[in-house]
């Protein structure tokens, strides 16, 4: 699956992205406001991200600036099935890239999928001390559910408080940006 957007075009990731993606991801800054991601962050790291098995329903994409030349890696965005069954949605950006609105841009897109998929609720979370994250779900549609529950963060190798919200796809109005679904 691929989606373009006016800035940005997101894709799958390769292989051969392992050396950009370990630039672009490396900053600690970056690492601690993800769950998953490991800090340090390696390029052995990178390769294993990228070798995972992802189900179709569960899109991942690596975030590029479409430029006149050869796109650049600004980061990832992406669905993950939570314990509960449902969908959440995550995302980071390289620092250069930050408060330029790729993050808004790229979920717009993938919130697209995800009602294309067929997908009737997304959920999201932030960690508290991120509240840049939030203004960028709250960009997207999603509602602040009230919960603040812990959440696990293995950059920083600790429960960290984040606040929870969700999107009903449903009520979304939908955005301009069409995916292109392809295998």
């Amino acid at each position: 699956m691929f989606a373009r957007t006016p800035r940005l075009l997101l894709r799958p990731g390769w292989p051969e992205d392992a050396p950009a993606l370990h630039a672009a991801i490396s900053d600690e800054q970056i690492v601690r406001n993800l769950a998953t991601a490991p800090w340090p962050y390696n390029l052995n790291d990178a390769e294993t991200f990228l070798d995972l098995p992802r189900e179709a329903s569960h899109a991942n994409f690596l975030i590029f600036r479409r430029t006149a030349g050869a796109p650049q890696l600004v980061g990832g965005i992406g669905l993950e099935q939570t314990d509960t069954g449902s969908v959440e949605i995550g995302y980071w950006l390289s620092r250069p890239n930050w408060g330029l609105g790729y993050a808004t841009e790229a979920g717009h897109a993938v919130i697209d999928i995800a009602r294309a998929l067929g997908h009737r609720h997304m959920g999201a979370e932030h960690y508290v001390d991120n509240p840049a994250s939030g203004n960028v779900l709250r960009k997207l549609g999603f509602r602040s559910t009230g919960r603040i529950a812990p959440r696990y963060s293995l950059g920083r190798k600790a429960q960290v408080d984040a606040i929870q919200f969700r999107l009903d796809l449903a009520d979304d109005d939908e955005s301009e940006v069409m995916p292109l679904l392809a295998a």
